[in-house]
């Protein structure tokens, strides 16, 4: 029998009522499927919901109508099987690069020469050895998010939840992050949702990219499977004539959104 899938949106809807009752209407009947596994990337304009179907996900946010599955069960409460990597900064500036990479096994319950060890191990394999002692203001933004990333992976999450996590690096830091991100995740193919605007950044890093429509009452509008091949240089692989031909052709979807995202901004 097939595996049933890592995550399952099924037509979802959701409408925020806020004071006076005006209503809107973010997402409407939306499906986002992703296998085990399976790296899948979600674009569209800015506004469009895309941070919204990831809470959707990780069990933040009840939509107004349609289901959540993951691993074939109802979602209920928080999403147990994910780890979410935040857009923002999220590191407790009053713990060490180590204990901030320890918290979730000590909250856990694990002993604490065991976590410890757990992670020095993940900060190793992040390219922080040695740092563990520094507080976050000490660190690159470079290395805060491999703190944040060795916070999410210590946990082993079934699947990864990211939320454009690497935007506000400049490009050689991003590109380096995003390699990576690429290397820890072929170690053993968790399934990851990653949240970006970056249109190159989501084909060199998925095996499908899904495309959002603008807001409101966003949807997907297309799906399409990456097929370069893997392992994967994020920089090398944006030269190849296969990827500026996927970049054409989704570009070609995803152009007029963003430009109506655009002018709906502008006229706010």
């Amino acid at each position: 029998m097939q595996a049933a899938p890592a995550l399952a949106l099924e037509h979802i809807t959701v409408t925020f009522v806020s004071e006076g009752a005006a209503r809107f209407t973010a997402i409407r009947d939306a499906t986002l499927v992703v296998r085990p596994g399976e790296f899948v990337s979600v674009v569209g304009p800015t506004g469009c919901g895309k941070s919204t179907l990831l809470n959707i996900a990780a069990g933040l946010l009840t939509p107004s109508a349609g289901s959540v599955r993951v691993f074939g069960e109802p979602l209920a409460g928080l999403n147990r099987n994910s780890g979410y990597l935040f857009q923002t900064e999220a590191l407790l500036p009053w713990r060490t690069a180590l204990d901030n990479v320890t918290i979730g096994l000590e909250f856990r319950g694990l002993a604490r020469e065991v976590a410890v060890r757990q992670a020095e191990g993940w900060l190793l394999r992040v390219g922080l050895r040695g740092h563990g002692h520094r507080y976050p203001h000490q660190l690159s933004g470079g290395m805060r998010k491999r703190v944040a990333l060795a916070q999410t992976l210590i946990l082993d999450p079934q699947i990864i939840l990211m939320d454009e996590p690497f935007s506000a690096l400049d490009i050689q830091t991003r590109q380096l992050m995003e390699n990576e991100l690429l290397e820890l995740w072929s170690a053993n193919r968790k399934s990851v949702v990653f949240i970006t605007h970056d249109l190159e950044e989501a084909i060199s890093l998925s095996d499908r990219v899904v495309v959002l429509s603008a807001g409101p009452e966003a949807r997907p509008i297309g799906e399409y499977e990456i097929d370069l091949p893997r392992p994967r240089d994020v920089a090398e692989i944006r030269l190849t004539p296969r990827f500026i031909e996927l970049h054409t052709k989704i570009w070609q979807t995803m152009k007029q959104e963003v430009l109506k995202g655009y002018e709906q901004q502008k006229n706010q």
